[in-house]
C-alpha cells in the first residue's frame, strides 16, 4: 500500500476522533481484568494483605481518600474511560454496580494475581483469573435481566476489554524467593514459554465469553521498579533476572497475539508495550517532567522501596514529579503518559494499532 495514503488514512482517523465519544448515545462499555496496576477497588471487598485502602493511598484522588487503586489517585483504566467518555468502571464486587450502572461495564481486577493460579498464594484471598472469568460470566446474566440477551451481547461485543496479566508471575512466583517452586521446576525461558500457553487459554476464554477489543498489556520494567532497585541495586542500575523474564516474556506475548489475531481472522487483541511505555521516563525521567524514576513517592529504605505504603511512610509532597507512587506502582501522572501512548503511540507501542485509531475505526462501523 502507498505511504501517502496510509499517512492520510491515519490522520484522518486521528482527526474524528474528538467527535466518537459524541457521535454515540452511550459510551462504550469497559471491561477490565488483571491485578493490582488495573484494580480499582475489588480487593477492598477481600480478606486479604493485597489492598490499597489506607491513606496515603488516594491522596490525590479526588474524594482524597483510599479507593483500592494502588495510586495516589487515578489509575490506567480510570484514564481510559475519560479518554473514551466513559464513567470510570466499578469494581464488580461493589454494592453500588446495579442497574443502569451496570451498562458502563465492570472491573473484575485483582491486586495480586498473575497468570497462574499459584501466583500470589502469600494474599491468599484473591480473585484469580478463573474467577475473574466466571464472574464475567455471572455479569452478562445480570445485564441479559436488564436489557435481554441480545443487547447484552451486542453490549459486550462492542465493549473495550483491558488485560493486564504477567509481572506478578515473575515477582509474586519465580523468584518471589530463593529457589522457589516454579523456579524448581522450570529454567526461565521454558517458564516463560508455560506461562505464555497459560495466557492464550484465558485471552481465548474472554473471545468465547463475547470480547472483541482486547488490549493487552505486556510485562513493565519489572527490574527497575523501587522494590526490586532496593533488593538488588547497588547504583541504581535495574535487576538483571528480572528484565531478562520482561525481555522474554514480551515478544513471546506479541507473537501469541499475533497467532491468535490469524487465527480468529480479526484484530481482536492489540499488544500494549508497557516496557517501552514505562522506559521512557525511566530513563529518562526528566523529559516527562521527574525528578527520579527511581525512588517511590511513598514508601520507606532505599528508594523508598521497602514494605509497604503506610501512614508511617516518607512520603513526598508533589506526586506530580514522581514516576513511582509506591515500591510497585506509577503515580497518577506516569499513568497518564502511559494511556497517552495507549492513545496514540506508534506501532513501538501498540501493535498493530493504537486506541484512537480502534475508536475511530469501530465508528464507522
Amino acid at each position: 500500500m502507498d505511504n501517502s495514503f496510509v499517512f492520510v488514512l491515519s490522520l484522518g482517523l486521528l482527526l474524528t476522533l474528538g467527535n466518537v465519544a459524541p457521535q454515540t448515545e452511550a459510551a462504550r462499555a469497559f471491561f477490565v481484568f488483571g491485578d493490582s496496576l488495573v484494580d480499582n477497588g475489588n480487593n477492598n471487598y477481600l480478606a486479604t494483605t493485597a489492598r490499597a485502602d489506607a491513606y496515603p493511598y488516594g491522596i490525590d484522588y479526588p474524594t482524597h481518600r483510599a479507593t483500592g487503586r494502588f495510586s495516589n489517585g487515578l489509575n490506567i483504566p480510570d484514564i481510559i474511560s475519560e479518554q473514551i467518555g466513559s464513567e470510570p468502571t466499578l469494581p464488580y464486587l461493589s454494592r453500588e454496580l446495579t442497574g443502569k450502572k451496570l451498562l458502563v461495564g465492570a472491573n473484575f481486577a485483582s491486586a495480586g494475581i498473575g497468570i497462574l493460579n499459584d501466583t500470589g498464594v502469600q494474599f491468599v484471598n484473591i480473585i484469580r483469573m478463573a474467577q475473574q472469568l466466571r464472574y464475567f460470566q455471572q455479569y452478562q446474566q445480570r445485564v441479559s435481566a436488564l436489557i435481554g440477551p441480545e443487547q447484552t451481547k451486542r453490549l459486550v461485543n462492542e465493549a473495550l476489554v483491558l488485560m493486564t496479566l504477567g509481572g506478578n508471575d515473575f515477582v509474586n512466583n519465580y523468584y518471589l524467593v530463593p529457589f522457589s517452586a516454579r523456579f524448581r521446576q522450570f529454567t526461565l525461558p521454558n517458564y516463560v514459554v508455560y506461562i505464555i500457553s497459560e495466557y492464550r487459554k484465558i485471552l481465548k476464554r474472554v473471545y468465547e465469553l463475547g470480547a472483541r477489543r482486547v488490549l493487552v498489556t505486556g510485562t513493565g520494567p519489572i527490574g527497575c521498579v523501587p522494590a526490586e532497585l532496593a533488593q538488588h541495586s547497588r547504583a541504581g542500575e535495574c535487576a538483571v533476572e528480572l528484565e531478562r523474564a520482561a525481555a522474554l516474556f514480551n515478544p513471546q506475548l506479541v507473537q501469541m497475539l499475533d497467532g491468535l489475531n490469524k487465527e480468529i481472522g480479526s484484530h481482536v487483541f492489540i499488544a500494549a508495550n508497557a516496557y517501552e511505555m514505562h522506559m521512557d521516563w525511566v530513563t529518562n525521567p526528566q523529559k516527562y517532567g521527574f525528578v527520579t524514576s527511581k525512588v517511590a513517592c511513598c514508601g520507606q529504605g532505599p528508594y523508598n522501596g521497602i514494605g509497604l505504603c503506610t501512614l508511617a511512610s516518607n512520603l513526598c509532597p508533589n506526586r506530580d514529579i514522581y514516576a513511582f507512587w509506591d515500591p510497585f506502582h506509577p503515580t497518577e501522572r506516569a499513568n497518564r503518559l502511559i494511556v497517552e501512548r495507549m492513545m496514540i503511540g506508534s506501532i513501538k507501542y501498540m501493535n498493530p494499532m493504537n486506541l484512537s485509531t480502534i475508536l475511530a475505526l469501530d465508528s464507522r462501523v
